[in-house]
């Protein structure tokens, strides 16, 4: 069960005052009494010091004794050596008289318990069994040889202290309801703020650090609010730092696993792609040295088929170097204008002989010159390899058209050939490395798969844009350069 800190400190406060006021009363019912007794006692030891020492009786030393007694609510008797009455006031004089004389003569301590005694005097509490009283008195022989007495009534200091006694009480009481209910409300004051920071504390705790800190104040706990809310804006800071970096470092080791699995896949291709052409080399050169045949033109054979096979393991070789530095960014872009409808017609005139060994018609009417900003080799580069991709896939009417169209400062180069589209599952494929459609008939013209891996790291180098798109009768690839 959740303890409330309001209670314990409510509680606690009413507790201690409880305590001092049982604490009070306890040593006001054991002490004040005897406090009162001993006041008592030096009021008579004054009377005592007056009329011992005033050695002539005048009317100006009786009336200060006298209005002394008064006062102090005293009875007092006195006598010469001769046991003459010099002094007195008292309500009862022979009863007082009477109980000098028997102090005086007979010694008479009937009745009396002894408190002090300086051997000139003493002070006894005494009773008197006809009135029911008890009586507090000094009494002794001065210095003149007189005796004096002096009492005063006990049953004034036994009411005094029961009345202070029980005033205290019901003070005391009072007292500890209004104070109980004044420290209910002040203790709420006090514990809110707490409770407040409570609840704040318990929603940082859920990272929740919109609350603030309201309540205010100079005192230390309105530092300490303030402190949390500095704290929760340091903390809100630093998570999210932490969550763009936990993001960020979720990107890294994402981006490592794929170059990890990109290396895998590289080096699986790279060694399938180099296997076959390894193994007919070394097949026809074991030929040669065994003299397989003997003939000049066999031998001519295989030196060209060993010739061949190494001449496709160095394109890709070199491919794969051009690739390596266009990914790395170590290929540096030299951006010019330069006519793209020229650089097409070159390509063109260079491909003349492969075009005729294909059987392929082109169109190519670029309506002038056709001015764009970029790497004028690289995209030669670029040009030569989506004709070669046409010539390769060629079918049907055998037909290749390839046109610029400028729109809004962008001129788009699309290259078309007809034949068997690409399958849709594999279109956005065809830019992998290595990543062939028809494997078999890519071999037959000694693909590898490269080339439009290339197209598309020379085009993002530009921060420009490459793709391909099917139609019913054949496949489009284009890429796109500014031309202002």
């Amino acid at each position: 069960m959740k303890k409330s800190l309001r209670l314990r400190v409510a509680f606690t406060f009413i507790a201690l005052i409880a305590l001092s006021v049982v604490v009070t009363s306890v040593l006001n019912y054991t002490f004040l009494p005897r406090y009162y007794l001993s006041k008592k006692a030096e009021i008579l030891e004054c009377s005592w010091d007056m009329i011992n020492t005033d050695k002539d009786v005048t009317i100006e030393s009786g009336a200060k004794l006298i209005k002394f007694c008064i006062n102090n609510n005293l009875d007092m008797v006195g006598t010469d050596a001769n046991l003459n009455i010099n002094w007195f006031y008292a309500v009862d004089e022979q009863k007082l008289q009477a109980s000098l004389f028997g102090h005086a003569i007979l010694g008479d301590t009937f009745n009396s318990d002894v408190i002090k005694d300086t051997g000139q005097y003493q002070i006894q509490r005494s009773r008197d069994p006809n009135q029911n009283l008890n009586y507090l008195e000094l009494w002794g022989k001065m210095d003149n040889g007189g005796y004096f007495l002096v009492r005063t009534p006990l049953q004034g200091i036994q009411d005094a202290s029961q009345i202070s006694n029980q005033f205290y009480l019901n003070t005391g009481f009072a007292v500890l309801i209004v104070g109980g209910i004044a420290i209910w409300f002040i203790t709420k004051r006090i514990v809110k703020p707490i409770q407040e920071l409570t609840v704040i504390s318990q929603q940082m705790a859920d990272l929740d650090f919109d609350t603030r800190y309201e309540s205010g104040g100079e005192d230390e706990i309105g530092e300490l609010g303030n402190n949390f809310n500095r704290m929760s804006n340091k903390l809100e800071e630093t998570i999210t730092e932490l969550k763009k970096a936990n993001v960020e470092l979720q990107y890294d080791i994402e981006k490592k696993t794929q170059i990890d699995e990109m290396r895998k896949e590289f080096l699986s291709n790279v060694t399938h792609e180099l296997k076959t052409p390894i193994a007919l080399i070394q097949g026809y050169a074991e030929g040669l040295k065994d003299c397989v045949n003997d003939d000049s033109e066999s031998r001519e054979y295989y030196c060209d088929v060993i010739i061949d096979e190494s001449g496709k393991m160095n394109q890709m070789v070199k491919k794969l170097l051009n690739l390596n530095q266009l990914e790395s960014g170590n290929d540096q872009v030299n951006m010019e204008r330069f006519d793209l409808s020229e650089l097409i017609r070159g390509v063109l005139q260079s491909s003349h002989i492969l075009i005729e060994q294909k059987e392929a018609k082109v169109i190519f009417h670029p309506k002038g010159s056709v001015n764009v900003w970029g790497d004028e080799f690289k995209i030669e580069e670029v040009v030569t390899n989506y004709l070669t991709n046409a010539l390769n896939h060629l079918n049907g009417e055998k037909t290749i058209e390839i046109t610029c169209e400028e729109k809004e400062g962008i001129v788009k180069t699309t290259v078309f050939n007809t034949g068997e589209p690409i399958p849709e599952e594999d279109l956005d494929k065809v830019w992998i490395k290595f990543y062939k459609v028809d494997k078999a008939r890519t071999r037959e013209y000694g693909g590898s798969g490269i080339g439009l891996s290339i197209v598309k790291a020379i085009m993002d180098s530009m921060h420009q844009e490459c793709g391909a798109t099917n139609y019913e009768n054949g496949v489009a690839f284009w890429f796109t350069l500014e031309s202002k």
